[in-house]
């Protein structure tokens, strides 16, 4: 674990050169700059509470549509942790477990929930939702993170039952997201966790953005990662040293 901390910290120092985002500066405002962070844990409910505090209003700016799923823009405020892949039902594999809500308003990944309750699940990707990612290290990204890959059949991945069947590790595992005021709050049951509250965590804003094959929408760059990580807005400890523990 100390070993993904690290990476986080040689990410943090390199992404402020990386190359430049035309769209990322769009959504760059007090809505996205985090001012503090928190996971409380509810023993007498089971459950722990997640809260990233900014200096704007929370949840307010979403993306706008770009009609299409290549080069689809995804704001997200992210909790990078300690926790291990098993612990939230993905094997063995290798990655910093981050648990990211998030607003796309040109795709839909959580076909099991219906976050705007009109009866259709398959229309609501702009509603804040929240996912647990693997990140890995990816240069190919301003970021320098992307949600790590697989190849679909491999017999070796193992995703949740939850999962919205893309071939990455990415699970929407349907937890209540209540965006207030300056605050922006997600509630995790303890069982859904392997009933771990002694891990670290950071939290991070940042513009991501999903590419369905070469060139994306920064052409001339090369193929991209399905799901990048494009430039990242704040990092509430100023290091991404993961240094928060769960109170």
């Amino acid at each position: 674990m100390k070993k993904s901390i690290l990476l986080l910290v040689i990410l943090f120092l390199n992404y402020s050169a990386a190359k430049a985002c035309d769209k990322c500066g769009t959504y760059n405002n007090n809505d996205f700059k985090i001012k503090s962070a928190t996971i409380t844990h509810k023993a007498d409910l089971g459950l722990t509470v997640w809260d990233i505090k900014v200096e704007g209003t929370a949840g307010k700016t979403m993306p706008k549509p770009v009609g299409q799923l290549n080069g689809a823009p995804v704001l997200a405020y992210v909790f990078p942790t300690t926790l291990k892949s098993s612990d939230i039902g993905f094997g063995q594999a290798e990655g910093i477990v981050a648990l990211a809500l998030t607003s796309h308003p040109d795709f839909e990944d959580t076909p099991l929930w219906d976050e705007n309750l009109d009866g259709n699940y398959l229309n609501d990707g702009l509603i804040w939702h929240a996912h647990w990612v693997l990140l890995v290290e990816d240069k190919r990204v301003g970021g320098g993170l992307s949600v790590k890959e697989f190849t679909k059949g491999d017999p070796k991945v193992v995703l949740p039952p939850t999962n919205p069947g893309m071939a990455m590790y990415m699970d929407s595992p349907g937890f209540n997201i209540v965006a207030k005021g300056n605050s922006i709050k997600v509630i995790v049951p303890n069982f859904r966790i392997n009933n771990k509250t002694d891990f670290k965590f950071d939290a991070v804003s940042c513009y991501m953005e999903v590419s369905t094959g070469a060139g994306g929408s920064h052409e001339g760059e090369g193929t991209k990662p399905m799901l990048g990580v494009y430039k990242v807005y704040t990092v509430v400890s100023g290091n991404l040293s993961l240094p928060y523990s769960v109170k």
